[in-house]
């Protein structure tokens, strides 16, 4: 059986379709991020999950129990659901063991009990050594830890994450995404993790749901839809593409799938001129603009592979990279 399962769920304001036919099956234990732009009802899909609004449409269960219809809806206290915000929300004038036993407190476990739980994932999350601190003489990504130290620690049905990272300098959402995945794999929670970022959602998911436009584009491993994406959307919004008319359709080609040459290295190869670039210490990122043609193509290379703009070179293209897109 699915640990949580939403069937066509929709959410309508007046006229306006928020979210529409929204169908997704996670299985115990399960990471799935919902990716998309601002907009598209990701955000708006995870706030009817935690119980927060009722959906217009469809059901939400958790282990075959209807928790969600529009005929009622199970408050969030009551749903066995922790929930990470954008701000954190963690109190101010407590300390941080203070913070992430609350939750315990609640539910008035032994003290015992609350002390050796907060002391254990304290210790996960690397904060052992600051149990007796003040939110304010934490880092922001001490504070996100504390947050999900706060959260694991009631031991959820559900864990769920709203842009958690999105306050975060770029190095520390980069150390979290990976702290994130990590604390994931330790206690395999049921997750469900929103983000506009792709980076994050490709680091830490099972598989991703992306949306446009409150539907769903498509549902797969990160490695799928960044190899196989099922539509231009999807080719678009996960990574950079190339975009190229051929044979009456679309196809995506991903810049590392072109070879850029001083030489021409095969019979297949075509003429180009460079006419931009951009190096970003990992890769050069060129526009290259085929002889004949009125559009550039993006090519990634090596940061040794030097070329300069204005020079004539040869592309080589990989028929098997190219995917044919809706």
């Amino acid at each position: 059986m699915s640990k949580l399962v939403l069937k066509n769920i929709g959410k309508s304001y007046g006229n306006f379709d928020a979210v529409k036919d929204f169908s997704l099956e996670l299985a115990s234990g399960e990471f799935v991020s919902l990716l998309g732009p601002s907009g598209c009802g990701k955000t708006t899909t995870l706030r009817m999950i935690a119980g927060f609004m009722p959906p217009t449409t469809g059901t939400i269960e958790v282990d075959g129990r209807v928790i969600s219809s529009p005929a009622g809806v199970v408050p969030p206290e009551k749903r066995g659901m922790s929930m990470i915000f954008q701000s954190y929300a963690i109190w101010p004038n407590m300390t941080v063991g203070q913070n992430v036993g609350f939750g315990l407190e609640i539910r008035k476990l032994p003290r015992a009990e609350i002390e050796r739980r907060v002391d254990r994932i304290l210790e996960v999350v690397q904060l052992g050594a600051l149990k007796g601190r003040y939110p304010a003489e934490l880092s922001g990504g001490q504070q996100q830890r504390v947050a999900l130290a706060r959260a694991i620690v009631v031991e959820p049905e559900v864990l769920l994450l709203d842009e958690p990272l999105s306050n975060l300098d770029a190095n520390l959402r980069e150390e979290m995404r990976f702290e994130i995945r990590r604390l994931h794999d330790e206690f395999k929670i049921t997750t469900v993790y929103v983000t506009h970022d792709q980076s994050e959602a490709m680091v830490t998911s099972d598989r991703i749901v992306v949306m446009n436009k409150g539907r769903i584009e498509q549902v797969d491993p990160p490695h799928t839809l960044y190899g196989k994406p099922k539509s231009r959307f999807v080719a678009g919004f996960i990574g950079r593409t190339n975009f190229v008319e051929r044979d009456g359709g679309t196809w995506s080609i991903r810049p590392q799938a072109i070879g850029l040459s001083a030489a021409r290295p095969t019979a297949n190869a075509v003429e180009a001129d460079i006419v931009g670039r951009s190096y970003l210490g990992e890769y050069w990122d060129y526009l290259a603009k085929p002889l004949g043609e009125t559009k550039p193509l993006r090519v990634s290379t090596g940061p040794n592979a030097l070329f300069e703009v204005g020079q004539r070179v040869w592309l080589e293209i990989d028929p098997a990279a190219m995917v044919r897109v809706a």
